[in-house]
């Protein structure tokens, strides 16, 4: 039987993960609901939200109890193995704004392929975040660079509140590599629990201008019988 840390900026991580994959999955219920015709930029979001679902639940079981050994190491393994694909689906959509569908097709073996060399780094280094904490900073620099440009030249409804989730994924992920950092607010909250709280803002920003661009997408491209053959957002 599991039982719960006794550890107050565990459970605060907890608790903010458990938060955190509540607001994915209502993302990614609602971004199921907005019928639209741009398919493929659906599901690339879809499978991020259901992911960070996934990967943010486990964090919350992972922080928020005591477990086995075995159990502990298994579920950190498949966490990593998420949050892995969790970015390059991240990339995915950022490609798939400012170069087309053909890009994506093109470059999906190669993300695919960091993703497992990531992985394999967990495997032979574990114990640590920082190698996804750069991992993700790189990706997050091309997509802050993608959206802010796509901001700029109003190429793509909804973009700079996306730039805004991707400033805020960003700053969460440089107070998470600070260990030293510890907040009181109530209740204690350390560097991860910090992180989650500011992440939980970025993905409501990401949802809200994805929100944004699916809807004028349907009312600018979609008809009876049209179909959307490729993004008008241009190259980077």
């Amino acid at each position: 039987m599991l039982e719960i840390t006794n550890i107050p900026t565990e459970q605060t991580t907890a608790l903010t993960d458990a938060v955190l994959a509540l607001v994915a999955a209502a993302c990614l219920f609602y971004l199921r609901r907005i019928k639209q015709c741009d398919a493929q930029r659906t599901n690339i979001w879809a499978w991020f939200f259901g992911l960070l679902t996934f990967s943010s639940a486990s964090g919350a079981l992972l922080h928020g109890f005591k477990m086995p050994d075995a159990l502990h190491n298994f579920m950190w393994q498949t966490l990593f193995l998420a949050l892995g694909f969790v970015v390059v689906l991240f990339v995915l959509g950022a490609v798939y704004d400012t170069l087309g569908r053909t890009a994506v097709r093109r470059i999906l073996p190669v993300m695919l392929a960091i993703a497992v060399v990531f992985y394999a780094v967990n495997l032979l280094f574990p114990g640590t975040f920082l190698v996804f904490i750069l991992y993700e900073a790189i990706a997050m620099t091309f997509a802050l660079i993608a959206y802010g440009r796509l901001a700029l030249r109003k190429r793509l409804r909804g973009a700079g509140l996306m730039t805004i989730g991707v400033l805020l994924t960003i700053i969460a992920a440089v107070f998470q590599a600070n260990k030293d950092i510890t907040v009181r607010f109530i209740w204690q909250f350390d560097n991860n629990g910090i992180f989650h709280l500011i992440q939980i803002a970025g993905v409501l920003f990401l949802a809200v201008g994805l929100r944004s661009g699916l809807l004028s997408g349907k009312k600018i491209t979609c008809g009876p019988s049209q179909k959307l053959d490729s993004r008008s957002s241009g190259a980077i």
